[in-house]
């Protein structure tokens, strides 16, 4: 085989992020007839039950990677996709697949990384919590503006003379930074979103604003990004712009409102740095309070335009519920939750236990927390700032802090500074429980903690994320003595 050969092919597995899985007996030199070596070939986008013909574009010595050239069969798991720019967008790239299949496959990739990659065994694995619901789950959307609108291959090969080829506002294609395929409806949001993204559109391409460039580092629009309450009523327009004009914000929000009357705040962030990030160095608040409030649970939250916030809120509250069942508290634990954030968990899990301590390494996050202890008159809970990327074991002696008998982790994708896992260590709760959206890396700082000490007892994977690879996983870890 040799790259751009054409084979077919029957899939019989699936990997992870939406790799078919195809084997072929390939002769080599020190396998016997009795004992072939299976050569492993993943195909993108395929599924298990189809038959294809794929060109190969990468081969190495014991695995082979292609791309779909004709389906001769399809899988029986195939659906037909909702959303007009399936295959185009890089959001959801699972959305042909039956959601039930997802599920399954979900579940089996978060077994099979902590059994092969983790090397765990002996412990229970609670079946996947589904979303319910599979379209319009997300509270916040972030769209990007760009001077370089992606063309479709229909555009491109119809060689039709293209308008508007230099401003486009919509999601990012897959491996390049600098071109946005322009859209004009996103199932994952709502209808009132699309609106706003549409409405966004036009007015600044009637008033020929300039799109930030990261190449020559000018233009003025950068992002927008919506965020819309799941039990409130409230809904916040963010507009990310390179620099300020009051009057063409003014205009902005005038039109919006005329529009859209339920919008109840509207922001615009500056944001003066090069790199392409969605937040502001500074905030300007136009309309409203500047903050949106939602809830988890019976528990209020501010949200503000910076804020980290689950973006599928119905489901945080289960992924919450499942952290509360794997403590299983008396009600007088002391908890320690890392990487706090806002105090969502804190403040979920408060009647629980005696007293809560929030580690957090964003200033701004610990601002929000001490808001939302306010709002629900929370009296256990204190958030402390410190960077959870150097030993966090000085702070607790300063402040004199007790003991924790369980410890609450939920950190970023990247997972936890070898540091963090060194304290947690000499710490020594009863129990830990680890909350992630990337279960290799979870599995990988597990490892670490269950050398000697602990043993992996219970994993729970939810849906977060519908019709995307991505999966939220609970573990809990419990003292082995």
């Amino acid at each position: 085989m040799k790259k751009g050969d054409l084979i077919e092919l029957e899939i019989t597995d699936y990997a992870f992020e939406g790799k078919g899985i195809a084997k072929i007996v390939k002769e080599i030199h020190s396998q016997t007839e009795d004992n072939p070596k299976k050569f492993v070939i993943f195909i993108d986008s395929s599924y298990p039950g189809d038959k294809i013909i794929a060109q190969l574009n990468k081969i190495k010595k014991s695995y082979a990677e292609g791309k779909i050239k004709e389906i001769i069969s399809k899988s029986p798991y195939r659906v037909n996709p909702e959303c007009k720019y399936f295959g185009v967008c890089g959001g959801c790239k699972q959305q042909d697949l039956d959601y039930k299949m997802q599920l399954k496959y979900k579940e089996e990739q978060v077994k099979d990384i902590f059994e092969r990659l983790g090397g765990f065994s002996n412990f229970e694995i609670n079946p996947i919590i589904p979303s319910d619901k599979i379209f319009f789950y997300r509270n916040k959307m972030e769209f990007s503006f760009a001077n370089k609108r992606w063309l479709t291959e229909n555009e491109i090969s119809t060689m039709q003379e293209l308008k508007d080829k230099n401003f486009a506002l919509g999601l990012h294609i897959p491996n390049y930074f600098d071109k946005v395929l322009d859209i004009d409806e996103c199932l994952l949001q709502s209808q009132l979103s699309n609106n706003i993204l549409n409405l966004t559109r036009d007015f600044f391409k009637n008033k020929n604003a300039t799109i930030y460039s990261t190449y020559t580092h000018t233009g003025y629009l950068r992002n927008l990004i919506i965020r819309q309450s799941t039990h409130t009523n409230d809904v916040m327009v963010n507009l990310v712009t390179s620099e300020e004009n009051d009057e063409l914000m003014l205009e902005y929000k005038n039109e919006l409102l005329m529009s859209f009357p339920e919008i109840t705040t509207i922001v615009n962030n500056i944001n003066i740095k090069k790199s392409q990030v969605a937040t502001g160095d500074y905030e300007i608040v136009y309309y409203g309070s500047g903050f949106i409030y939602d809830y988890i649970g019976d528990y209020k939250f501010r949200i503000s335009a910076n804020s980290f916030f689950q973006t599928n809120t119905t489901q945080a509250e289960k992924l919450y519920n499942v952290a509360l069942d794997f403590a299983s508290f008396s009600g007088n634990e002391i908890v320690y939750d890392l990487f706090s954030g806002a105090g969502t968990i804190p403040v979920f899990i408060s009647k629980y236990v005696k007293e809560v301590f929030g580690f957090e390494s964003v200033a701004s996050a610990i601002n929000d927390a001490h808001v939302n202890i306010e709002l629900n008159n929370i009296t256990n809970f204190k958030p402390l700032l410190v960077d959870l990327n150097k030993s966090f074991i000085p702070l607790i002696k300063q402040q004199n802090l007790p003991s924790p008998d369980v410890i609450i982790i939920d950190p970023p994708r990247s997972g936890m500074n070898p540091k963090t896992i060194n304290d947690i260590l000499k710490l020594k709760p009863d129990k830990i429980i680890y909350i992630s959206c990337n279960p290799a890396t979870q599995a990988r700082d597990l490892k670490l903690l269950c050398e000697n000490t602990y043993k992996l007892t219970r994993i729970q994977p939810v849906d977060m994320f519908p019709h995307t690879y991505h999966i939220e996983n609970v573990a809990l870890i419990e003292k082995t003595n």
